[in-house]
């Protein structure tokens, strides 16, 4: 039986951030710590945006807390592939000159996110992957890290399981992204995460694809998703997102839709977080649980 689809929006006023920790199946007892771990997140990224940073510093700050916290699947503590490795994927975009940068399978750096924003100031090219990746990051000034600073007990028992067929339920939700428009009207959009549970070598989610797993407007919204990367990537549903907002329909209404359609379509799962450009967001979600957080200049709210 399909879980029902869960969606919420709200105000954020002239600038703010949404977070989300991963659409997945965190057990109830857990999921209080999933929305603490995303409202420090979020209060990260509003911070930035209060000290006149940019909704793309905010976005970065925001992903690297979630990153940072083991809790969840990306940056340290993230899922492992069939190899026992950690390899990354991520992605971010501002929606003023619709620049991005990303990175995916790669090994060996604790914030994915910030080697995507390196890429991204830098220009050249959008996407890095593999050994390629991890040599820009290196050009970058990024340092390297062992597996053994990256590798958590938990992940291993998620790869355990997942091996002898059972679902990791109840560890890390799924990809962590964020979502923000500063006070100059700028929007960005950020992705993170370690993909799926004892993923293939080489296999590539939609996270740091621009269009499928992160996408940003400023003429419509931002949008980052969480969920089946393969169903995102068939579907650009991050894209298919934005462009619901730039028709007129609002951010929730438009995560909703997509969300619905990726379901109906080709029976896949997932969730998202949008911020149009007048400041409200939505969110939606297809599977039991997806940690979130929201943070403005009056107030803030978290929850599943």
């Amino acid at each position: 039986m399909s879980e029902p689809i869960v969606s919420q929006g709200g105000f954020l006023g002239r600038f703010g951030v949404v977070v989300h920790g991963g659409a997945g199946n965190v057990k109830p007892e857990r999921r209080a710590k999933h929305a603490e771990g995303c409202l420090r997140a979020a209060r990260a990224g509003l911070d930035v945006l209060r000290q006149g940073g940019s909704a793309l510093d905010a976005v970065e700050r925001a992903a690297r807390a979630l990153e940072d916290d083991t809790l969840f699947n990306a940056g340290t503590g993230a899922c492992l592939d069939e190899e026992g490795r950690v390899a990354h994927d991520a992605s971010i975009m501002e929606g003023r000159g619709l620049t991005a940068g990303a990175v995916c399978d790669l090994r060996g750096f604790a914030n994915p996110i910030s080697i995507a924003r390196a890429a991204l100031n830098d220009g050249r090219h959008v996407l890095y992957a593999s050994e390629g990746a991890a040599r820009f990051a290196r050009a970058r000034g990024f340092v390297p890290v062992g597996d053994e600073a990256l590798v958590t007990e938990a992940a291993r028992e998620a790869l355990a399981a997942a091996r002898e067929g059972a679902a990791p339920m109840g560890w890390a939700g799924n990809t962590i992204g964020a979502v923000a428009l500063d006070g100059h009207g700028l929007l960005a959009a950020a992705t993170s995460t370690g993909g799926m549970v004892n993923k293939r070598v080489g296999r590539v989610g939609d996270s740091p694809i621009i269009g499928a797993g992160t996408y940003a407007d400023d003429e419509a919204g931002a949008v980052s998703t969480t969920g089946h990367g393969e169903g995102m990537i068939r579907l650009c549903i991050a894209r298919t997102a934005v462009e619901h907002m730039r028709g007129g329909i609002a951010a929730e209404e438009a995560v909703r839709r997509s969300i619905e359609h990726l379901r109906a379509r080709i029976g896949s799962t997932g969730g998202a977080i949008a911020i149009d450009p007048r400041g409200h967001y939505g969110l939606s979600r297809s599977t039991a649980s997806m940690s979130w957080a929201a943070a403005w200049a009056e107030g803030d709210a978290s929850g599943f």
